[in-house]
């Protein structure tokens, strides 16, 4: 399998992100060089997959594809970094970790294999889910920088609902997991399968 590591991608292009979003924006010329840059990489990419075959050869594809999404996002996260590009550039790291996980699940079958895409899934959701709390908690400070203690209040509580909603898109991520889980078993094992997780969860 073609070893495009999506999660190594994204730290080497985080860190090259964390260095670049402080900077101004790139000149045009840079950032047509850029551009180029990437899509000649996933052409590249993409010609190599052409040595592989059924699912491997799908994972591959998605890992490359998955390659270009992040790195076009975070050149515009680089090109103007602004909270909301950078918001962008997070998820579109979630959304390409998804693409490619969910694809290596097509290995699996039955149950297996529905359990493996809920808990992509859920990874992605939770990965969103940071990556919204992070622009609201982002944005609240912003608006309250150099404004009175009573800006800061009110901006530490956007940011505390911001957490308190992550958290519950994460629950329910999670719960979905352990529904999927539950349809492995029947009957009576079943039951207090789904029993366990709405107790686990705070699902009635």
């Amino acid at each position: 399998m073609n070893k495009f590591n999506i999660s190594a991608i994204a730290v080497a292009i985080g860190l090259a992100f964390s260095a670049g979003a402080m900077a101004q924006s790139m000149s045009k010329d840079e950032y047509k060089v850029h551009k180029e840059s990437i899509a000649a990489q996933y052409e590249s990419a993409k010609a190599g997959c052409d040595s592989f075959a059924g699912n491997a050869k799908d994972v591959c594809i998605a890992e490359a594809k998955g390659k270009e999404k992040v790195a076009k996002a975070e050149l515009e996260a680089r090109n103007k970094p602004t909270q909301e590009n950078r918001y962008r550039a997070r998820v579109a790291r979630a959304e390409a970790d998804y693409a490619v996980a969910s694809e290596k699940c097509d290995d699996q079958a039955g149950n297996a294999k529905d359990v493996c895409v809920k808990e992509a899934k859920a990874v992605e959701t939770s990965a969103k889910a940071n990556a919204k709390a992070q622009r609201k908690t982002a944005d609240a400070n912003e608006v309250a920088d150099g404004k009175s203690s009573d800006a800061h209040t009110k901006a530490n509580k956007k940011s505390a609902d911001a957490r308190k909603d992550a958290a519950a898109d994460k629950r329910d991520a999670d719960y979905a997991v352990a529904k999927e889980k539950c349809d492995a078993f029947s009957s009576d094992a079943k039951d207090r399968c789904m029993a366990d997780a709405k107790a686990r969860y705070g699902k009635s």
